[in-house]
């Protein structure tokens, strides 16, 4: 196993990682602006308005995105299995 093989395996690692994460964050993120926003004209500061819609919405994001990351992550795993086959490892 050569450095570059284990620096193509760690960028992809790295860049998997990244595209699973980024959407459930922007909409946590999303979610949270949205209710500091209707907080701050409201004038309402109670701590379960931003946890509990925060919660509920990246929830059902992950629910949604579901089937799209168990098919990134089996993509990844394939790819990793087909480089040991081919390395001999």
């Amino acid at each position: 196993m050569t450095a570059d093989l284990v620096l193509e395996i760690f960028t992809e690692a790295i860049m998997l990682a990244f595209k699973l994460a980024v959407p459930t964050l922007l909409i946590a993120m999303l979610v949270g602006l949205i209710i500091a926003i209707l907080q701050a004209a409201t004038q309402i500061h109670e701590q379960t308005l931003t946890f509990a819609p925060k919660a509920i919405i990246v929830a059902l994001a992950l629910l949604a995105m579901g089937p799209w990351m168990c098919s990134s992550i089996i993509d990844f795993f394939n790819y990793i299995i087909d480089l040991m086959a081919n390395t001999g490892l």
